[in-house]
């Protein structure tokens, strides 16, 4: 099945007449003239064939193999004379270029099951055996079912811990954030009395403390200690493995990484690359970056290393198409500065170091540009024109069709698809699942007019906190980290709200779920969006301090709307959603432009939101969907939805939609409808890892004290688990959570909803008749 599914993702590339056709293979010579019989031995070597190329179109194509690249492949105009250059696999079979080297080893293996060879060359940080990447040498151990880096421990830089390294100097801590909002990466210099001594923590643009508990160590001889973890001593030259189970090393094939660029695209400004493409190429084994991630994206939280296994720069009209990036330490690729109209389409990004796909112009192109959150440059002293200064930024780009999971796997501040300081571009048809942080993110407004549509995006911010599946700052020129002062500022000049968010950014048509924030996250100043045809399947919708925003259409299962300390005059808009939940603002004075003909789930949700002026013309009833257990929301001919002007959308083009990918892409788990109906018919379940009840009938209020039939009675909860750290107890009986009275299990599940994004749970519990606060771990 295996070799099936690759031989299907990786199409035969047609053969196209008028061209001229290098061939290259891993068994070739760069003596031979590079025909499919007598092949070169390197790409290298082919690139230096095109500029003498006969005719306006070369293909240079790879036979199956490794080619391990002996530096960064640089293709730039003096490379392509103007020619229209593709570089692709030969029919179905598999190239890979490899930013990593064989090693021949001679092994030694000791008493303690360690297998040590000594190793010349440059140091390297990844290590694969037989092609599975292995584990640097780490504590705690690594476990893959724990939710934070495979595993963390708040002793891990413990006076204890340390006692035991006898030379830690080169080994690594690894942190998330205080506040979860991404992380932080040290460098172990030393010790000095009793402590490690560390450089770093540059990789996030909210500095802060470490967090205490989500914390590792690596790469310090010992702690290798299991089965698959290794470490290399770069003074003695030596490589120490203790090999998986059933792992024999002496014929095993060993790569370790090496470079941190596979291939360079890159014009020069004035002078862009064009027309190169790229396709059915699988990329593996760069070298990990996160020591080099600290250019700040304006006042976003991110930090970023500006370089990926692909990198683009000043090119137009050049592709990457229906190719792999895998096992690699950084970002995977990379449109940096000038880019136009350049497309990754069809492309399957796993298990990758930090980011998938990046959008991300140059700071220079920005007017008045501040570098950090508490920053900002005072209205006297602000460039007033709109727009950017230069095209040093990437525009009308294209990310389409691609299968994205399992990335940021050790940075944390990572995404599926990042864009900032760019303008148009296109998010289309992706997948993109099991990532640390968000699946898509928009740095900041500089400059919209993005379209964002039929993606699927869920199994996001598992790892982190207080963030959302599509996540956007806007802390653009108008935007200060004082409120009142930005009051002052827009109130007297309005103008200055669109000068980087210029155009509209459009989000329509997906489906997103965060089970750790919200589906979608419009934070600090985040304007001119329209937002329209998506199904939000857990997390709800947030606006938070910005303006010119538009949400309708939209489908909010199990949650609601969170409005955020909006503007005066924010000509904010939410019309003809449907939602489950009533609204939750947060400091709200203001209600924006338009909040009104909304379906509500019930006359009380519709009531609320009516007491704050409100939702004069909307609706309350079930909206009556066709089969929302298999996903599909549409609603019946009788819904009430269509009485406030909703209108059904296609529940079928989510997600990536090349065959080959399609096949092998997840898809979101469908929530079951936390409506009024279900709260009656749960009775019993497993909440976050407790075994819990509802209240039944006069036995069991008499055998807990109560003063009524109403709440949940926790039967059992494992010794050692959260919840019991945090002081819930067998027998205790929940009455209420977030302020809300909660009379069945229910009822507390859709509460949890509107403050998954917290992470925590206020809850008071009776217990022997007493009320007990307590503060209950939603991770």
């Amino acid at each position: 099945m295996k070799n099936w599914i690759l031989s299907f993702f990786y199409l035969a590339t047609s053969t196209v007449c008028a061209q001229t056709q290098l061939f290259v293979a891993p068994t070739g010579n760069n003596a031979n003239p590079g025909t499919i019989k007598r092949p070169f031995a390197t790409l290298e070597k082919a690139l230096t064939k095109v500029k003498t190329a006969p005719s306006d179109k070369v293909q240079i194509i790879l036979r199956k193999g490794i080619y391990y690249l002996p530096g960064t492949v640089r293709i730039n105009p003096q490379v392509t004379q103007g020619k229209s250059l593709t570089i692709s696999s030969y029919q179905s079979e598999v190239a890979q270029l490899s930013g990593g080297r064989r090693l021949a080893l001679q092994w030694k293996k000791n008493a303690k099951g360690i297998w040590t060879s000594t190793v010349t060359g440059p140091a390297f940080e990844q290590l694969f055996i037989n092609g599975q990447k292995q584990i640097l040498a780490r504590y705690p151990n690594y476990d893959a079912s724990a939710r934070v880096y495979n595993g963390t421990a708040a002793d891990a830089l413990s006076d204890e811990r340390v006692s035991r390294w006898k030379s830690p100097k080169g080994g690594y801590v690894h942190a998330l954030h205080k506040g979860e909002w991404g992380d932080f990466h040290y460098r172990i210099t030393g010790k000095s009395g009793g402590q490690v001594t560390l450089e770093g923590g540059w990789q996030n643009n909210r500095p802060a403390p470490m967090h205490p508990q989500e914390r590792f160590v690596e790469n310090i001889i010992d702690e290798l200690d299991v089965p698959g973890e290794w470490f290399y001593n770069k003074k003695t030259h030596v490589l120490s493995v203790i090999p998986p189970a059933g792992v024999n090393l002496a014929t095993a094939r060993i790569d370790v990484s090496r470079l941190k660029g596979l291939i360079e695209l890159k014009g020069n400004p004035g002078s862009p690359l064009r027309n190169v493409h790229i396709q059915s190429i699988r990329f593996v084994n760069a070298e990990r970056t996160f020591m080099e991630t600290n250019e700040p994206l304006l006042r976003s939280d991110w930090m970023i290393y500006r370089g990926a296994a692909v990198l683009l720069a000043n090119t137009e009209n050049c592709r990457i198409v229906n190719s792999e990036f895998t096992e690699l330490g950084g970002n995977a690729l990379f449109m940096s500065g000038y880019n136009r109209n350049s497309v990754v389409r069809g492309s399957y990004f796993h298990h990758i170091g930090a980011s998938a796909i990046c959008f991300v112009g140059d700071s220079s192109a920005v007017r008045s540009p501040s570098f950090r959150y508490e920053q900002f440059i005072p209205y006297a002293q602000l460039d007033r024109q709109s727009g950017p200064k230069n095209e040093a930024y990437p525009a009308q780009c294209v990310a389409e069709d691609n299968l994205i999971h399992h990335i940021g796997q050790l940075e944390k501040q990572a995404t599926g698809v990042e864009i900032s300081m760019a303008a148009g571009i296109v998010v289309r048809h992706n997948s993109i699942y099991q990532v640390p942080r968000a699946g898509i993110n928009i740095s900041e407004g500089t400059w919209g007019g993005h379209l964002l549509e039929y993606n699927d995006v869920f199994d996001t911010v598992l790892e982190t906190g207080d963030h959302g599946s599509f996540n956007s700052w806007g802390r653009d020129r108008f935007w200060h980290p004082d409120r009142a002062s930005m009051d002052s500022l827009v109130t007297a000049h309005p103008e200055l709200i669109q000068l980087d968010a210029q155009t509209t950014t459009i989000i329509r048509n997906n489906r997103f779920r965060c089970d750790h924030g919200w589906d979608i996250d419009l934070d600090d100043g985040s304007s001119n969006y329209y937002i329209a045809n998506n199904v939000l399947l857990n997390g709800g919708l947030k606006f938070r301090e910005g303006f010119n925003r538009v949400a309708e259409n939209n489908i909010l299962i199990n949650n609601t709307f969170h409005p955020h300390v909006w503007f005066k005059n924010s000509g904010d808009v939410f019309r003809k959603n449907i939602l489950m939940r009533p609204y939750t603002p947060i400091g709200i004075t203001e209600w924006g432009k338009e909040v009104d003909t909304n379906l509500f789930p019930d006359l009380t949700a519709l009531a609320q939101a009516q007491k704050n002026g409100t939702d004069t013309h909307s609706l309350a009833g079930d909206a009556n969907f066709i089969n929302a257990a298999k996903g599909d929301y549409r609603v019946k001919d009788d819904s009430p939805a269509l009485k406030i002007g909703f209108q059904n959308f296609a529940m079928n083009q989510f997600g990536v939609q090349r065959p080959a990918l399609r096949f092998i892409a997840e898809t979101p788990k469908i929530p079951t409808l936390l409506n009024a109906k279900l709260e009656e018919t749960i009775t019993e379940l497993v909440w976050l890892g407790a075994s819990v009840r509802n209240v039944r009938g006069l036995g069991d209020r008499s055998a807990f004290g109560l003063p009524d039939e109403q709440g949940i009675i926790v039967v059992d909860i494992p010794k050692g688990s959260l919840l019991a750290a945090s002081g819930l107890k067998k027998g205790d009986v929940i009455r209420a959570a977030n302020k809300e009275d909660v009379r069945n299990i229910g009822r507390l599940m859709a509460i949890q909803q509107q403050v998954n994004w917290t992470g925590r749970l206020a809850v008071t519990v009776l217990r022997n008749q007493q009320s007990v606060e307590l503060t209950l771990p939603l991770k």
